[in-house]
């Protein structure tokens, strides 16, 4: 059977196992288990940065959903930007990762969150069918990015 919840400070570990398999399948990011630990450590401990939201087996995370929090000016309102989703690969083809995008939804939906962002790699075709089943559209926006040194 599985659970959807929100993460707690316990899960930070299994949790960069997942973002491990994530970033070795995406071009720009490579896996930092440090990094990841402390990004996934300030989320879950402020609920005003964002949300992390999980697939449970058998006390196992097998999916997790990375949402942070903003205001758009735009809407006037709260908006959120999906930073990271993932699937581990022996759980993929059971509704599992539509299950926990549909809690995700539901649970920001009630904070007030009126839009949902993502970035895509270009060439993830199977991920953007399933944003897409999701009720996700392709937007006529064209991300750029600029990396800033650390001092």
């Amino acid at each position: 059977m599985i659970t959807y919840r929100v993460a707690c400070a316990q899960d930070v570990k299994e949790l960069c196992r997942l973002l491990n398999e994530l970033f070795t399948q995406e071009v720009e990011f490579t896996p930092d288990e440090a990094s990841q630990e402390r990004a996934l450590a300030k989320i879950i401990s402020d609920e005003s940065i964002g949300e992390i939201f999980v697939a449970s087996r058998d006390g196992e995370i097998v999916a997790t959903v990375n949402i942070l929090y903003t205001l758009s000016t735009a809407l006037g309102a709260k908006a959120a930007i999906l930073e990271d989703m993932i699937v581990d690969e022996r759980y993929r083809g059971q509704d599992i990762g539509s299950s926990l995008m549909d809690f995700a939804l539901k649970c920001i939906k009630a904070k007030g969150c009126m839009r949902v962002t993502l970035l895509s790699d270009d060439d993830n075709f199977k991920a953007h069918k399933f944003y897409e089943k999701q009720g996700f559209v392709k937007s006529t926006m064209i991300p750029f990015r600029k990396v800033i040194d650390r001092c």
